[in-house]
């Protein structure tokens, strides 16, 4: 049988299209760090890659839910690989189809170079974050969208055939700690880069431990609202003392978003200022068409550059107004990329 959802979790948390919202509003304003500067807000939008690590952690805890509750039922990896696919693979192939007819604009580099086999094959099989030439600034973003494809396809793989849940939790332990040492050493690795997928595996293989927890350990809603402030606390903490500066900076905000998701869906749906500003309003909008945003944010600033030439010449104000423009037109087309592309492969979910 497969493994049921615990009483108190609801089948749908409303937060979590807030929080995704964070993420999404945090990596756009760190791409725009430069504009702040000499304003009070320049020193958090440094930050913004935090955004990064709690999409790290929240595809973590979701994949592997929906992986505990469905590997027994029939045609599971099937069904699994498909729907993963129809949500990913349409936007993200829609953005190489426009960044490719003019490769010295959107891609700054040439065309016989980006069409290279081993380049195209790269992105057709979404290791391009295993590659040791940088990826194009348009495309820099699908570094993170490699590493959540290659954990899916993995670890589908290993919790179809591995039922043991201590080994389960093994295996992602063993992730977690191998991530900040490998970050340590990775410079004297000749064969790994930034943007390898085994420096960055503490913050999803932590999302889908609580996952394992919240499904096979039996514990009650306020414990895990407990370990959740416990989490934050610690976590958040550590990022702004002892883990700052260190390899172990990105495990201590794992661990603070690792608290945070536990809190919001033990507080799902209460009566409170920020759960209705998570589960409402911009921050809601902006998590729904997340995925969009995050693929085309960085082709929109630099289809729309000139605004920087005619603008930054009016210094911090300028600056603002360029970074409001950016703003505006990357949303304009993440929406376009939701509703036009996104939802309308969804729905072919139903057929898998």
């Amino acid at each position: 049988m497969s493994t049921q959802r615990p009483g108190w979790l609801p089948a749908y948390i409303p937060e979590f299209q807030g929080l995704r919202g964070i993420a999404i509003l945090a990596v756009v304003v760190f791409h725009c760090q430069a504009l702040f500067e000499g304003t009070w807000f320049y020193g958090a939008s440094r930050w913004g890659w935090a955004g990064v690590d709690l999409f790290f952690v929240m595809s973590g805890y979701l994949v592997t839910t929906i992986l505990l509750e469905e590997r027994e039922k029939p045609h599971f990896l099937k069904r699994f690989y498909m729907r993963r696919a129809l949500h990913i693979v349409p936007v993200y192939f829609l953005i190489l189809i426009i960044c490719y007819p003019i490769p010295d604009w959107f891609l700054g580099d040439t065309w016989a170079h980006q069409t290279r086999w081993q380049v195209l094959v790269s992105y057709l099989l979404f290791v391009q974050n295993l590659r040791h030439s940088p990826l194009p600034g348009t495309l820099g973003p699908t570094w993170f969208l490699s590493v959540v494809v290659q954990f899916y396809v993995v670890w589908a793989l290993i919790m179809k055939y591995i039922r043991r849940v201590p080994v389960l939790v093994v295996i992602l332990v063993a992730m977690m700690v191998a991530s900040p040492v490998l970050r340590h050493y990775f410079w004297q690795l000749k064969w790994m880069n930034s943007t390898h997928t085994l420096i960055h595996m503490d913050g999803i293989a932590l999302g889908s431990l609580m996952a394992l927890g919240i499904y096979k350990l039996g514990v009650a809603k306020n414990v895990w609202k407990w370990i959740g402030v416990a989490a934050a606390l610690i976590g958040f903490i550590a990022a702004a003392t002892v883990a700052g500066g260190t390899p172990m900076l990105d495990s201590a905000i794992a661990l603070g978003f690792g608290g945070v998701v536990p809190l919001a869906m033990t507080t799902s749906s209460s009566r409170n200022p920020i759960n209705w500003l998570l589960s409402h309003g911009p921050l809601a909008f902006y998590g729904t068409i997340s995925y969009g945003l995050y693929l085309c944010h960085i082709l929109v600033f630099v289809y729309y550059g000139s605004f920087n030439a005619r603008l930054d010449t009016m210094g911090v104000q300028g600056h603002l107004i360029i970074f409001g423009l950016r703003l505006l037109a990357a949303t304009f087309f993440g929406t376009l990329l939701y509703y036009g592309v996104e939802s309308q492969a969804m729905k072919l979910k139903r057929y898998f």
